[in-house]
């Protein structure tokens, strides 16, 4: 186990009608307020006057900026700190998922920065302080909830890129699972894959003795199949939401990371994805990380083979491991089928080769992707291959 601090200052607010909490938990704060939300749904559903109501109630005041779009743009991040120096905003309060929260974070700190906020993106610098930020989550997914991390997309170019801050914690998170039942099924199955994601980031790793941490990623994953197929029979089961919402903090406030390194190869690949084709970062992710899996898995068949016998109970001859390691990656990527997800690059409307060397080019553009194993763009090129 590799040394480590964990720290994490996001109070967690949990459960049914904690969202009514939001403008006592604001007023601890600040008493003039930038609510940062996407499109119409908190309109339609209702939670948009709850919250309006909750904040005058306890006297503060607030700006508006909706508009957020899944892979958040740099457009709309600048218009927002615009918005917060013109009306002396100290607080920002995402309503939304993980796209609206990551759009707060990047508005937080391009507020208090003098340069233009990108830097922080594209590893020119790095943030130092931020606005403080409220959450009233709407979708179990990103974990941005908790996390110190934050991905935008500029439309020049076509860039998607995270950053990482402590200082972009959230000091308060309201995760009330409710607020989830308007989402589709599809929606609900892309947020179930992100949260997988972030824990097999974690997971696949060279890193030995890790057997506490290797038990809470196994034990989260197999919440959220449990609990996803559970969902998938009777959508609004509060209880299988109240343990898919957990478990998306969980998964991405690194606790699941302690003592390791993890890789990201499959989320950088995923980024550039979704950056030229605007497609769901969950439904990238069911397609691009099964495909990782198929490319890497002889680095450490040892992993692949706990991972399919812990996870999916696989119960093969041990005389092969290498099958027993391939059957794991089937059921991952059977399971994903059976949720409604997609699992090849066509599913998601992706144009065979079309864009695939841009693609690999900007997922390198830094330097080699991950740490299981070092992927160049000749890698990332077979692993979208595989991907078709």
């Amino acid at each position: 186990m590799n040394n480590f601090v964990f720290q994490n200052g996001t109070a967690i607010i949990f459960g049914k009608d904690t969202h009514l909490q939001v403008g006592v938990e604001t007023a601890k704060f600040s008493k003039r307020v930038l609510i940062h939300y996407g499109g119409g749904s908190i309109k339609q559903t209702g939670l948009y006057d709850s919250v309006v109501k909750s904040l005058t109630e306890a006297g503060v005041s607030f700006v508006e900026l909706s508009g957020v779009l899944p892979n958040p743009r740099l457009s709309l991040v600048e218009e927002g700190i615009r918005l917060c120096r013109e009306h002396d905003i100290d607080f920002i309060l995402a309503v939304g998922g993980g796209s609206v929260i990551d759009s707060a974070k990047a508005i937080a700190v391009g507020v208090l920065y003098e340069g233009n906020v990108w830097d922080f993106y594209s590893a020119k610098a790095r943030a130092q302080a931020a606005l403080p930020i409220g959450v009233v989550l709407t979708i179990a997914a990103a974990g941005s909830e908790a996390s110190d991390s934050s991905v935008i997309t500029n439309e020049d170019g076509w860039h998607k890129r995270g950053m990482g801050a402590d200082c972009i914690r959230p000091t308060f998170s309201i995760l009330n699972p409710e607020l989830t039942n308007s989402l589709t099924p599809f929606q609900t199955m892309v947020g179930i894959a992100d949260i997988m994601s972030h824990v097999m980031e974690r997971y696949f790793t060279s890193n030995r003795n890790n057997d506490l941490t290797d038990r809470l990623c196994e034990a989260t994953l197999k919440t959220a199949i449990n609990n996803a197929r559970i969902i998938w029979r009777e959508p609004s089961q509060y209880e299988a939401r109240a343990e898919i919402m957990w478990a998306g903090t969980i998964a991405h406030n690194n606790l699941l990371g302690t003592g390791r390194i993890g890789d990201w190869a499959s989320h950088n690949i995923e980024h550039e994805l979704s950056g030229i084709y605007d497609v769901p970062h969950g439904a990238g992710l069911a397609v691009v990380f099964p495909a990782w899996m198929k490319y890497v898995y002889r680095e450490n068949v040892e992993r692949f083979v706990q991972f399919a016998v812990r996870v999916w109970d696989v119960d093969l001859g041990f005389e092969s491991p290498e099958a027993i390691a391939l059957e794991g990656i089937r059921r991952l990527e059977s399971f994903f089928s059976e949720m409604g997800l997609p699992v090849r690059l066509d599913q998601l409307g992706v144009p065979s080769d079309e864009h695939f060397s841009e693609m690999a080019d900007k997922a390198v553009a830094y330097g080699p992707l991950g740490n299981f194993k070092k992927i160049h763009k000749e890698d990332v090129l077979h692993i979208l291959k595989l991907a078709q």
